[in-house]
């Protein structure tokens, strides 16, 4: 069956492309481990010249890159522009800091001299999602190939042209053979690959029961793994809060890229006191978003990246509604071609429906109110995701309290949950394990190796 390239503004057919056979696939693994025996010599100040190569070409390319972007998945033309920066500031950020976070650690005791020191692995399988095509496969090859590893990518399936130019910048930078291969391989044929003594490790983005079937097929092989999967991140606000701010931050919060993302807000959690205020502004801010083509420069909301996604997210309206939420706006599916979706806001989520047990993948904000701190923390916390966290307060003793009781990977005061290069990303619960970037996420893949001379 062939990997198709859809256009989700449209609904049309961009291209389409014959998956790899068993022998192409056995092929690009012996590639990838010759070239690991290569690659894994070279050093630092070699890989950070081919990754600062890799970032002149993202820049270069950016309009090229960025529309790739979108018509592939629908992101509004201004966000895949700002993911394509993002992706190059990666690539300078591991080549420039890389050295240093795998600097061999010296201790001398009882006569010797000891060292701990992070070498690399070997091949590492990636199996990435469509929602950031571009940043969350540069998040992870950065780190990997300035450690001394190779990569080979399975990517999703709707996105098989951001999977084919990402291995083509790489290429292109000075890698060489091998370093970084697409893998244009449907779900089925991606557990033979993880099995294969070739690879050494896998790490996934995607959905939780996606995270579970990779994880547990890895353990079998002894294989490491990290997963950073779903996410039903609160948007805490407290009567100190700035609402103005808290409001604007939190629609855009919940509308980037359509909704889909893992760390986008999800349930809004109010103090009583300014329940109504809030809720009042952050409709009215909705209401006001532009949705349309994504290639237009004044769109705010592009269309949700396929129609069984827009299905699932319609769903997940209609039987919060029937549990008792009320709807303010949207929850209404958009007529006419492409996959688009209303702005939506539902308030008074009851704590069982849908919108507040489940990761909602679209332009929808759930509403619930809390009666103190306390009380906002236990419907945060009442989730079996962990992801990342916004608490919107201007009392210490209460930014101190979030932040030490919120149950989440990361936890952002006064500001929108975002990932950044110099920190580490990942969650908690049924959001993952391990972490990316940072000094964190280089080392996910490397050997920890103690080495003592007497």
């Amino acid at each position: 069956m062939a990997i198709v390239s859809r256009n989700p503004a449209t609904g049309e057919t961009l291209r389409e492309f014959d998956t790899l056979s068993a022998a192409e696939i056995e092929y690009r693994l012996a590639r990838a481990s010759a070239a690991f025996d290569r690659h894994r010599q070279t050093n630092f100040t070699t890989r950070a010249e081919l990754m600062r190569a890799a970032a002149r070409i993202l820049t270069r390319d950016e309009e090229a890159f960025a529309r790739t972007i979108t018509l592939e998945m629908g992101k509004p033309i201004r966000a895949a522009r700002e993911e394509i920066r993002k992706c190059a500031s990666a690539c300078q950020f591991y080549a420039t800091r890389a050295e240093e976070f795998l600097k061999p650690v010296e201790t001398n005791t009882d006569g010797t001299r000891n060292s701990v020191r992070f070498d690399p692995i070997g091949p590492v399988l990636a199996i990435m999602p469509w929602n950031f095509p571009f940043w969350q496969v540069f998040r992870f090859a950065a780190p990997a190939l300035m450690a001394g590893n190779v990569c080979l990518l399975k990517h999703a399936a709707n996105v098989p042209q951001c999977a084919l130019a990402i291995d083509q910048i790489f290429w292109e930078a000075g890698f060489g053979e091998g370093a970084f291969q697409a893998l244009l391989i449907h779900t089925e044929q991606t557990g033979a690959v993880i099995d294969d003594a070739r690879v050494k490790a896998v790490t996934l983005t995607g959905s939780d029961r996606a995270g579970a079937e990779v994880a547990s097929r890895a353990a079998r092989q002894i294989k490491k793994a990290v997963l950073e999967l779903g996410g039903s991140d609160p948007f805490i606000v407290m009567p100190s809060a700035n609402l103005d701010a808290a409001a604007k931050t939190g629609v855009t919060a919940r509308t980037i890229n359509a909704g889909q993302s893992c760390i986008a807000a999800k349930r809004f959690i109010v103090a009583e006191s300014v329940y109504g205020r809030y809720v009042e502004q952050f409709v009215q801010l909705m209401r006001g978003l532009r949705v349309g083509d994504p290639l237009d420069e004044q769109t705010d909301i592009g269309p949700l990246a396929t129609e069984q996604i827009r299905s699932g997210v319609h769903e997940q309206v209609q039987k919060t509604i029937e549990a008792g939420a009320k709807l303010l706006l949207g929850g209404r599916i958009l007529e006419g071609p492409g996959f688009y979706y209303a702005p939506t806001v539902l308030v008074d989520v009851p704590r069982n429906s849908p919108a507040a047990r489940e990761e909602i993948f679209g332009p929808v904000a759930a509403f619930f109110r809390a009666r103190d701190r306390h009380d906002a923390l236990a419907i945060a916390n009442d989730s079996v995701f962990g992801l990342g966290a916004s608490a919107w307060t201007n009392d210490g003793e209460e930014q101190e309290f979030f932040a030490r009781e919120l149950e989440a990977g990361m936890v952002f005061i006064n500001g929108m949950v975002a990932s950044d290069p110099r920190l580490p990303f990942g969650g908690v619960k049924r959001s993952g394990y391990g972490r990316e970037l940072s000094t964190e996420g280089i080392r996910e893949f490397v050997n920890v190796k103690t080495v003592v001379v007497s």
